[in-house]
């Protein structure tokens, strides 16, 4: 993969809102009185758990297969590998456009995130214990199958994942931080892309789950550095070996790193759900769980935090809301 993937531009990220609008409306921001009261300043949550797959990922896959079909004939077929969000996404646009779409995730996947995709018309295949032997077997699937195969990350996924924070930086252009979850770095990438089109002041703070530190340990050695992943909670950040291209722009533009163990995870759901009673999967709650980490530095800033996505389990979500979950 060319490793110098460039990050979209302003008018990426305009024309790329024009194809995502084709399909869903911008989700809303909040300032929530309750969080910000809890926090100790303004809080402001990006809903992307309000899109039609419940979570941002969707954005990507409408602008990856709008660019397809713009330089080249869509393919007959396509593949990926996901923990969940990304298989959505790429399904979605799939059945949108009447390709056919295999998507592989690991053994033990989220059971609810593969009924989802199944809904949505894909073929699932599980192979392997986590999302790298996962994304490994769909590579080969790929070449044997003469299938396309659509990365995880990509400049023409970034496109379309910039639009979240294009519309959340516009909306609140007060904000002082932002915190961002690292899974393989769309995310991250698109909160610096949009940030330096609109040239907002926002210091951009990535979260990576404490059981899954490539990107934390890679970004301190300046190098690529695998590291394993033991999270049960925040599937959406279970990355094993960081994308280089992502991380050369991390290490750019990333104000710092802040690890949330799996428990720090589970008490941000409960307060995401307490006090706006959105449903945030494990991934979706570590951007609240930072800044609530970092709560003693953040009196004074207006702190934007982003719900990335909804889709937990709901046997996961009930175990985590219990009395001592």
């Amino acid at each position: 993969m060319d490793h110098h993937q460039p990050l979209p531009t302003l008018p990426d990220i305009e024309a790329a809102a024009e194809v995502v609008y084709q399909a869903f409306a911008p989700t809303p921001q909040y300032r929530w009185a309750t969080l910000s009261q809890r926090l100790g300043t303004d809080c402001w949550v990006k809903h992307e758990n309000h899109t039609p797959v419940g979570a941002f990922k969707i954005r990507g896959g409408l602008t990856y297969f709008d660019q397809l079909r713009r330089r080249q004939a869509l393919p007959r077929a396509v593949i990926s590998a996901t923990r969940g969000n990304h298989g959505q996404s790429v399904a979605w646009a799939a059945r949108a456009h009447g390709v056919a779409c295999t998507i592989v995730v690991p053994h033990g996947n989220s059971v609810e995130k593969n009924a989802a995709m199944r809904s949505l018309g894909a073929t699932l295949v599980e192979h392997g214990d986590d999302f790298q032997a996962s994304r490994e077997h769909a590579l080969a699937l790929a070449a044997a199958s003469g299938a396309h195969m659509v990365p995880s990350f990509h400049t023409d996924l970034l496109r379309g994942v910039s639009t979240y924070w294009w519309e959340f930086l516009r909306a609140a252009p007060g904000l002082d931080v932002v915190y961002v979850p690292i899974g393989l770095g769309s995310g991250a990438c698109a909160a610096i892309a949009a940030r330096n089109a609109l040239g907002h002041r926002a210091r951009i703070v990535g979260v990576v789950s404490a059981h899954a530190t490539t990107y934390a340990d890679s970004l301190a050695a300046g190098r690529v550095v695998e590291a394993p992943v033991s999270t049960v909670l925040a599937d959406g950040m279970a990355c094993r070996v960081a994308e280089p291209g992502a991380l050369a722009h991390m290490a750019a533009h990333i104000d710092h790193i802040v690890q949330v163990s799996d428990e720090e995870v589970a008490q941000a759901m409960r307060t995401l759900f307490a006090d706006t009673h959105n449903v945030a999967e494990g991934a979706g709650a570590a951007s609240f769980a930072a800044a609530w980490k970092e709560r003693d530095a953040l009196r004074g800033q207006a702190v934007g935090v982003t719900l990335t996505g909804g889709n937990v389990d709901s046997a996961m979500l009930a175990s985590v809301l219990r009395p001592g979950g």
